[in-house]
């Protein structure tokens, strides 16, 4: 499996390539150079597998025998996922009136960025230590990314990450996990701005070539093509678990709802679906709703401002895994892809084509949540089944208690129509234990496990960037000192 990128300008790389790159070196994002098909005996055959298992085989058909062994491969995956607390990785919650949710949240910083990242950082390990080579990992956090990444690869003598958070914008238990890591190759900077706005800098970092491979910089968010990879087996699970039989004709639809920010998971969704997955995917989004209107008007384009939501991890207004999934959605042309987002550099504006458009309206459903909707949310889900909802999961479920009773999907059958209903799986991202404010908001008290509770009496570093000062000029005097060492 070869990758190349969504504008045309980059690749052929292999996955060790694609891993050690993040963005693409015309500026794109790497994408397989050919979508794998599955047919309906291997949908089959993968029903019976366990979550873990699933992950293992997604990723042997992205990564070659040749570049890590398969056998080498799943050692690196179990590794992954052995501080996760529940045996099973991840659980789905059978709740009342048909509401099924995908806890996504079992793993170190309970969040389900820890699926994707804990894999990453193996990958990264298995391959460093074959080459000897050191890299330093750029990475800017809406929440929870960053204490994700971090635990994924602290203490690691051959990288070094630097993490830009948003004051303010997260959690106080999000700012902890991460400010409260104290490892040599760890360093946290506290930007004085929303979480596009410290994108700026890491991009300003990448585009200068020289510099990024003077320092081997690479980024952890879901711009790198590993973190949408392993992120597929989410929907794989959710459909399995939740899909009635497999031994009808057509295969049954699982709709999956997918709380998005920067687009990633949605984008291993539709990967997915390209795969042959028969999943009908719905992309909901808070109040920052760029997401929303791409899928409903083809407006890509962004606000006045990000506005800060009860769901501060979705609060993005530029979600850079819409090229991705656009990229699918142009059956891979590359050239256009390039033009838009080009455009969209220049004026922060998009329409998009017309044919580009219908396709994605056709295939995604999508709807912008308030915080009012996320409080009622939360609320009706613990007065009906005293089961607590992050506000993130909110966004989901209120999409589910916002449809009719009975969803039906029209399905042919022969020369029949049969209207078959449809089985619904909304995916929670993180625990409610991490969002203390909106759990008040709610009228909400959780118990906190005493991970979170710890958090607030350990030690803290971080290093302040004010409104104004040379983030990227900052960011490189740290990054060449730390480097000297190497």
């Amino acid at each position: 499996m070869e990758y190349v990128s969504t504008r045309g300008g980059a690749g052929p790389v292999d996955f060790q390539g694609a891993l050690f790159s993040g963005y693409a070196p015309d500026g794109g994002l790497f994408v397989p150079q050919r979508i794998p098909s599955l047919d309906r005996d291997t949908l089959q055959s993968w029903s019976r597998l366990s979550y873990r298992q699933l992950v293992k085989e997604l990723c042997c058909l992205f990564i070659t025998p040749e570049l890590v062994p398969r056998n080498a491969l799943h050692d690196l995956i179990d590794k992954a996922f052995s501080r996760f607390r529940h045996k099973d990785v991840v659980h789905l919650s059978r709740l009342k009136d048909g509401l099924n949710v995908l806890e996504l949240w079992h793993g170190v910083t309970f969040a389900f960025k820890d699926l994707s990242l804990s894999c990453t950082g193996q990958f990264l390990q298995y391959f460093l230590e074959k080459k000897q080579k050191h890299v330093t990992i750029l990475v800017g956090t809406s929440g929870d990314t960053g204490s994700s990444a971090i635990e994924s690869v602290r203490g690691q003598k051959n990288m070094d990450i630097f993490v830009l958070l948003p004051k303010g914008f997260c959690t106080q238990i999000q700012e902890l996990q991460m400010t409260t890591v104290i490892e040599d190759n760890v360093h946290v900077f506290a930007a004085h701005g929303n979480s596009d706005e410290i994108d700026e800098p890491i991009r300003e970092l990448f585009a200068d070539v020289d510099f990024a491979r003077k320092h081997n910089l690479m980024s952890l968010n879901s711009v790198n093509w590993s973190r949408i990879m392993v992120q597929m087996a989410h929907y794989f699970y959710a459909y399995f678990q939740c899909a009635p039989s497999l031994d009808t004709t057509p295969l049954p639809v699982v709709e999956i709802v997918v709380p998005t920010g920067a687009g990633g998971n949605i984008t291993a969704g539709c990967i997915a679906q390209k795969m042959g997955l028969p999943i009908r995917l719905v992309a909901v989004v808070n109040s920052n709703d760029i997401i929303h209107r791409t899928i409903q008007h083809g407006d890509f384009s962004l606000s006045e401002s990000v506005k800060a939501t009860l769901a501060s991890a979705m609060d993005i207004q530029e979600p850079y895994n819409v090229e991705r999934i656009l990229w699918l959605f142009s059956d891979s042309n590359s050239h256009l892809i390039k033009t838009l987002m080009e455009q969209f550099s220049v004026s922060k504006s998009l329409k998009l084509p017309e044919d580009l458009h219908r396709k994605l309206s056709e295939t995604l459903r999508s709807c912008s949540v308030s915080d009012e909707d996320i409080v009622g949310a939360m609320r009706r889900c613990w007065e009906e089944n005293r089961y607590l909802l992050c506000p993130h999961s909110a966004v989901a479920v209120h999409y589910h208690y916002s449809q009719p009773a009975g969803v039906h999907l029209q399905q042919k059958f022969s020369c029949f129509s049969l209207l078959s209903s449809m089985p619904r799986c909304c995916l929670a991202p993180a625990s409610a234990a991490k969002f203390q404010d909106a759990l008040l908001r709610a009228s909400l008290v959780p118990q906190l496990p005493p991970e979170i509770t710890a958090l607030t009496a350990m030690e803290t570093r971080s290093t302040p960037l004010e409104r104004g000062q040379d983030w990227a000029r900052t960011l490189r005097e740290r990054i060449e000192a730390t480097t000297q060492r190497w």
